[in-house]
């Protein structure tokens, strides 16, 4: 197949860009002929495999005088918020994504176009490549889908910027793909998509990389690990206390947290709380691909205990390095997950209630604590089975995205 990928986001950053770069790489795998549509910065220069042709959408440019725009209020590099576009700035948006979209067609025609986003550079894309059909092009045949990563929903739901833009072009997609059952229910109440058009794929991980060949772990060493931003809202907070809280005999020798943070001041409080924790916390930093597999080797058990998740790739990473995994019972995730693996190593925790989308009633954090701390003691004294997690695999992504 001849497949064009696009995002309006940098392509080797967020779990978006990691799942557009690994999905990219898998149908490299398989033969198939692609091109990527990217919004980038002006010093980005991401790698795709050989032979795939990239063309960029250049921020902080003449063409576009603005940072990269971002799905996430908060982001790993600079960008602008949606919310913040002007009427001048959108314009600028639609027009430069419109011609890069244009031009792959005329090079490229491809069969299948696979977006990221149920956002705007997507309807932007659809209206290019429709207008084209209506007009008779040989584009007739190509298949276009979304893959939804939940921001997009988000983005609906805080502001309306291009709302009914935004739903028409969401409404002339071929399909909408869903990362769980939930977020398809989301995708059809948000859009007005019809639930036979909404298929759910799942996200994947990189088997051929985080496998338990790599194991490092000695089973009893109660090595506990954590990979993600370091941020109230990923629950890091939240897991120190649980922590400090459990008996020798039941807690971690070590704790591990890996990832970097964009708040300071909440940086500075997750260390405090880890320094007077009764028991070993170790903040690695943000880390090379080879040291995070070895972090995921060494640990017995890996830790999630977000308050606000998609379907998160590091799970599936952890599992295939083989840990035993706990995890925030958040929609969608476990559905997903023991409907793929019923049989692997899972441990979920009830979550708090919720104020808003991504923030705990503070009220409720204790007895959440105190859960997560039963939870831990649980996975931590379990063996580590072993499980195929094949299935969770980019080239199994790929195969579910085609159909």
């Amino acid at each position: 197949m001849k497949i064009l990928h696009l995002s309006a986001q940098k392509p080797d950053s967020t779990g978006s860009g990691i799942y557009l770069a690994q999905t990219v790489a898998g149908f490299a795998r398989a033969g198939n002929e692609q091109a990527v549509i990217a919004g980038i910065g002006p010093e980005d220069a991401p790698v795709f495999p050989e032979g795939v042709a990239f063309r960029p959408v250049r921020f902080e440019s003449d063409e576009l005088p603005f940072p990269v725009v971002g799905m996430s209020n908060v982001m790993p590099y600079m960008a602008t918020r949606y919310c913040d576009l002007t009427p001048d700035m959108t314009e600028q948006f639609k027009a430069a994504f419109f011609r890069a979209v244009d031009e792959a067609l005329d090079r490229f025609t491809p069969d299948l176009v696979v977006c990221h986003h149920l956002y705007l550079a997507t309807s932007v894309a659809v209206h290019a490549i429709k207008q084209r059909v209506a007009a008779g092009s040989a584009l007739s045949a190509c298949k276009v889908v979304a893959i939804c990563h939940s921001t997009d929903i988000n983005q609906m739901r805080m502001h309306d910027l291009e709302h009914s833009y935004i739903v028409e072009g969401m409404r002339m997609l071929d399909e909408a793909l869903a990362l769980h059952a939930p977020q398809a229910e989301e995708i059809a109440e948000v859009y007005g998509i019809e639930k036979e058009r909404i298929r759910v794929i799942g996200t994947g991980y990189d088997r051929h990389q985080f496998h338990r060949e790599y194991g490092l772990r000695t089973e009893g060493a109660r090595r506990l690990v954590y990979v993600g931003k370091i941020w109230r809202r990923k629950g890091v907070e939240s897991l120190i206390r649980a922590i400090d809280q459990m008996e020798e005999c039941q807690a971690p020798k070590e704790t591990v947290l890996v990832g970097g943070y964009s708040d300071q001041s909440e940086y500075d409080e997750a260390y405090a709380l880890a320094q007077q924790c009764r028991y070993p916390v170790t903040f690695a930093g943000v880390v090379s691909q080879d040291q995070l597999i070895d972090e995921y080797a060494r640990a017995n058990v890996f830790v999630l205990p977000s308050f606000y998740e998609g379907l998160p790739l590091v799970i599936l990473e952890a599992m295939g390095c083989g840990c035993n995994v706990v995890a925030t019972d958040l929609p969608g995730i476990r559905e997903w997950l023991c409907a793929q693996l019923p049989d692997a190593p899972f441990w979920f925790v009830e979550p708090p209630r919720m104020e808003t989308l991504d923030t705990p009633c503070e009220s409720d954090l204790p007895a959440f604590e105190t859960r997560l701390a039963d939870v831990l003691a649980n996975a931590l004294s379990a063996p580590t089975p072993t499980c195929d997690t094949t299935v969770l695999s980019w080239d199994a992504v790929c195969d579910r995205i085609v159909g």
